[in-house]
């Protein structure tokens, strides 16, 4: 499934900046804003990589689970790319991004939640 496929390779470079922004925040400046964007970046990429395989097992509701695993990636990037903006350009990436990353990321996670339920009761 390709839309599996992207998924996991978000997912992918997600966990390599998370990494990268752990080893910053480790060697290069011990900025505790770049601790956070690694962990949610190294978080959210295990999530990823969940959603990509369990998508690829086209459960019901499938479009849903993809577009839910979507924002979920697009959510975390946002909220930490504006944390590692504020370290390394001095500013944010634009007004609001983070708290609009992180609403993201919430609405993606209780999304998901909904898509679980559902899929629970289809098959009941």
């Amino acid at each position: 499934m390709k839309t599996a496929s992207i998924i996991a390779t978000v997912a992918a470079l997600q966990g390599a900046m998370g990494v990268a922004l752990s080893a910053a925040a480790a060697h290069v400046d011990a900025n505790p804003l770049l601790l956070t964007a690694s962990h949610f970046l190294t978080l959210h990429a295990a999530a990823g990589l969940g959603l990509a395989a369990l998508a690829r097992t086209a459960p019901p509701f499938a479009r849903a689970l993809a577009g839910a695993a979507f924002v979920l990636q697009a959510g975390v990037t946002l909220f930490s790319a504006d944390l590692a903006a504020r370290v390394y350009l001095g500013g944010k990436l634009f007004p609001f991004a983070a708290p609009m990353g992180g609403s993201l990321t919430i609405l993606a996670w209780l999304a998901l939640a909904l898509w679980g339920a559902l899929a629970i009761a289809r098959r009941d």
